[in-house]
């Protein structure tokens, strides 16, 4: 005798037949400090769902650094746009990465699709053979936006000390090869903006790429 009620039955039946028959998707979106990731992500994560039906987890990279309970007499974390005690740096991504590739993971073990949004830079690698492991559809987008509209956004949020990190990384992920022709300027933009005007299948990475 099956003693699951009818309600949680159907929707069982309901999540098997979408994961039988649909692609899971990889959606990841990388960019400077003060380009939108977060606020982004959360809007495309909504519009999957709403107009797509599909079924989304999202997991922004931040959350696990934020995790870290750090003095308040520490020194600045970043000099030059760049970390101040490297091995600490290295240490922090490596577990930030672990965790993202992990969560990611278990989400499309069940069939969800997933956004992620953090800064990439050499992890690739690392994304691509989870897309291959889960033979799901990997999208690669990299927000950026002018200095100035950079700058104005992270002094908003009073995240100051961000700033030279952010033109940092901005001048290093617009000058990647492999960022050419997934870039994509959202000076001025809203999310509703971005999503209207991005092609999801001019993001795509396929696996012969």
């Amino acid at each position: 005798m099956n003693s699951r009620p009818a309600s949680e039955e159907n929707g069982r039946k309901h999540f098997e037949s979408w994961t039988d028959n649909e692609m899971s998707k990889i959606t990841f979106i990388s960019g400077p400090c003060g380009c939108g990731k977060t606020t982004f992500a959360d809007a495309y994560a909504r519009h999957a769902v709403q107009e797509e039906h599909r079924t989304v987890y999202v997991i922004h990279g931040d959350d696990f650094h934020h995790g870290f309970v750090e003095p308040e007499d520490k020194p600045d974390f970043f000099r030059d746009g760049q970390a101040s005690d490297r091995v600490l740096w290295e240490e922090i991504l490596r577990f930030n990465w672990d965790c993202i590739i992990a969560t990611a993971d278990r989400a499309l073990q069940q069939g969800l699709d997933v956004i992620i949004d953090y800064v990439m830079e050499d992890e690739m690698p690392r994304v691509r053979a989870l897309a291959e492991k889960h033979r799901a559809a990997l999208y690669y987008i990299v927000l950026t936006a002018d200095e100035d509209e950079i700058e104005k956004r992270i002094r908003n949020r009073g995240d100051v000390d961000l700033i030279e990190r952010a033109f940092f990384l901005k001048r290093k992920l617009e000058a990647l090869p492999e960022n050419r022709g997934h870039l994509y300027n959202n000076t001025g933009k809203t999310p509703e903006d971005a999503i209207r005007e991005i092609d999801p299948e001019q993001y795509r990475i396929r696996n012969d790429i």
